[in-house]
């Protein structure tokens, strides 16, 4: 169950993050409002996760969700450029997720 709450915790990360983009500043109301809540609930599956979970496991495996998908949702959504070096590099941050988890 930790496990589901830590991916869980990495994917509303991912939304905080780019939510970030859409509150301007925190200027925009209802973008802010919405990106503070996946935050805290973010930060606080993790602290949750971490309950049973060793805590580097859990953190670096947070933000290399976040970090992943992030780059995803940049990637299509966004407009984020997609070179083969960036592709590459979130390839390796993927395989270092699932080492974590394997050696868990």
């Amino acid at each position: 169950m930790n496990w589901v709450l830590l991916i869980i915790a990495g994917l509303l990360e991912v939304g905080w993050a780019v939510g970030l983009k859409y509150t301007e500043g925190f200027s925009k109301f209802w973008p802010s409002v919405w990106t503070l809540l996946a935050m805290l609930l973010s930060i606080s599956l993790l602290g949750l996760a971490m309950r049973d979970l060793p805590v580097g496991t859990a953190y670096a495996v947070w933000t290399g969700i976040g970090a992943v998908g992030t780059v995803i949702v940049g990637i299509f959504l966004l407009g984020d450029p997609a070179s083969w070096p960036r592709l590459i590099s979130i390839t390796m941050i993927l395989l270092g997720i699932i080492g974590l988890k394997l050696s868990s």
